[in-house]
């Protein structure tokens, strides 16, 4: 595998507690609700550790696949770097399709290691009979692939009979992409207003307070939409990465999924609002003010006492949380998600005349015709003359 980036992208199973690691952090300029930061520095620490002794996995390197650099001898750094080479969804969505393909070729006899054409086109063809989408099968040939390069085998979803099964199928079986449904106003508005905005207690004397809960939620939603983020993007949000602007906040975007590498910082903005129940700023602050987050991540889980946790919320959660709200204002949540708030403010800017390099310098898209994909429909009306019939 000499040669191949591919090698280093398997996250080891565990690695042995109290190791040195080497921590870079930078000096940044902190924002905090109600001023424009301090200097927070920390000191750079080197740890040069020894080489690392070869591991044993605890689970059989041909039912799980991202365990096959178990027996390579790592240092410390060494294995910081593979943890990092691949993102920690995309390893979980791999573990998981490699166990699928492995149970089936169990039940089959086949060995999944080197995995045979007709074993792979057999796998296809029961996915696609199943009703198995396209991309997810996609994802699946990835896995293989994946695989199969880290033990440095021949790539079986290259093989002629293979491709020619998934071409078929692909033609078959393909349909566009299930999309989330756009969140914006005055829908949003609902979903926002609906938010709980007091805590009151069941105890009886205990006095009410602020809800935290409510007035992050307004926050997530707000933000989300404003700034069209990733749920990912969301809940990697950190304290350090909010700056005050004349016109607002300007958010910083270290990594995305279209810069995993962080070779290209990202900017979004949060302009200032003129309604204040609806400007994404006032909620942000709010939020980070009653919550008393002053660094770390933004957006946390807020416990039943009615206090925010020092852990942030995962992907998932915020996917959870934003159908809550929704659900809340009285709508149907079944065809939203967290990505609804991104959706929606693509669509929303395109009804208010903004142009698609407008949309794209904060959606941060880095081809336009992507942006078509979440305003097709309202396309389909503009300059159309089947509108101009008079029938």
């Amino acid at each position: 595998m000499a040669g191949s980036s591919e090698a280093l992208c398997v996250a080891p199973a565990a690695w042995s507690a109290g190791r040195d690691r080497l921590h870079v952090a930078s000096s940044r300029v902190r924002w905090s609700p109600g001023r424009v930061g301090g200097v927070n520095e920390q000191p750079l620490r080197d740890s040069s550790p020894p080489h690392r002794p070869a591991r044993s996995s605890t689970v059989a390197a041909d039912t799980d696949a991202v365990q096959l650099l178990e027996d390579v001898p790592l240092t410390d750094v060494e294995a910081g770097y593979v943890d990092a080479a691949r993102a920690a969804n995309t390893m979980r969505g791999y573990r998981s399709d490699w166990r699928e393909f492995t149970a089936w070729c169990a039940g089959r006899g086949v060995p999944p290691l080197p995995a045979a054409p007709a074993s792979v086109t057999g796998y296809l063809t029961d996915l696609a009979h199943a009703g198995a989408k396209v991309g997810t099968m996609s994802r699946r040939l990835s896995a293989l692939k994946f695989a199969h390069q880290l033990r440095n085998l021949p790539d079986p979803t290259r093989n002629a009979r293979v491709v020619a099964v998934w071409e078929g199928i692909r033609r078959t079986h393909g349909a566009p992409p299930e999309q989330s449904a756009p969140l914006m106003p005055p829908e949003l508005f609902d979903v926002v207003e609906a938010c709980p905005p007091t805590k009151v207690w069941k105890t009886k004397g205990r006095v009410s307070e602020p809800d935290l809960a409510g007035a992050r939620d307004r926050a997530l939603l707000l933000v989300g939409f404003v700034a069209a983020l990733r749920r990912s993007e969301l809940a990697a949000l950190r304290v350090e990465d909010v700056e005050e602007h004349a016109n607002g906040l300007v958010l910083t975007l270290p990594r995305s999924k279209t810069n995993q590498t962080g070779e290209n910082t990202e900017l979004v903005v949060l302009p200032r609002a003129s309604n204040p129940d609806r400007c994404p700023v006032t909620a942000l602050q709010r939020w980070m003010s009653l919550a008393g987050v002053v660094e770390g991540p933004v957006f946390r889980g807020v416990g039943k006492n009615n206090r925010a946790t020092d852990k942030a919320l995962h992907p998932e959660s915020i996917n959870t949380l934003v159908q809550a709200a929704i659900t809340r204002a009285g709508l149907d949540a079944t065809t939203y998600s967290a990505h609804s708030l991104r959706a929606g403010f693509v669509t929303y800017a395109h009804l208010r005349g903004a142009s698609d390099r407008a949309i794209a310098h904060q959606t941060r898209h880095r081809s336009l015709a992507t942006l078509g994909t979440y305003v097709r429909v309202q396309q389909a009306w503009t300059d159309n003359a089947a509108t101009l019939l008079g029938l």
